[in-house]
């Protein structure tokens, strides 16, 4: 797996994370449990997110607000994780005045991808497999006789009475 070195030394695994930059410095957008939380207290669920972000919005700066809460909120996972990884280097949070001066509403636009692939790579599911070099065993169905249905069987009268 490959790892994000942050400016502020955070150290991301890459397959989690997908970066911007806020004022020239670098944010990781991390999807974490903690952040997950925050999102289904918000919007109900991950999968009510992108329903409801702009959903009721009765003008433009409601859905701005929404866009940037849900940035600081993923940009703010990488802070939280360096200020975990390092104690003596505590960084401060990005709040959501600070995102509105430093970016234009066309940078939050341009963010949207790499949000979308936070969320995907926050709820990706990697399996792996370990090679054993023998063959796996194949799965066994239950072995049925000759001229079985799925229907199940009818008793032998109403056989009977279906042939008169």
């Amino acid at each position: 797996m490959e790892s994000i070195q942050l400016v502020n030394s955070a150290v991301i695994d890459s397959d989690r994370a997908a970066v911007i930059q806020i004022g020239g410095k670098e944010y990781a957008l991390l999807l974490t449990t903690r952040a997950t939380k925050e999102i289904a207290k918000r919007y109900g669920g991950l999968q009510n997110l992108g329903d409801k972000l702009f959903e009721g919005k009765e003008n433009f700066d409601e859905g701005l607000d929404e866009i940037i809460w849900l940035i600081a909120l993923l940009a703010n996972q990488s802070v939280l994780i360096h200020n975990f990884q390092f104690p003596d280097d505590q960084q401060e949070l990005l709040d959501a005045e600070t995102l509105e001066l430093m970016t234009s509403p066309y940078d939050l636009l341009g963010f949207k991808d790499a949000i979308m692939s936070c969320m995907s790579k926050g709820t990706a599911r990697h399996v792996e497999t370990e090679d054993t070099g023998a063959n796996p065993p194949k799965p066994t169905t239950a072995a049925r006789s000759r001229g079985s249905s799925s229907t199940p069987a009818r008793s032998s009268a109403t056989r009977a009475k279906s042939t008169t």
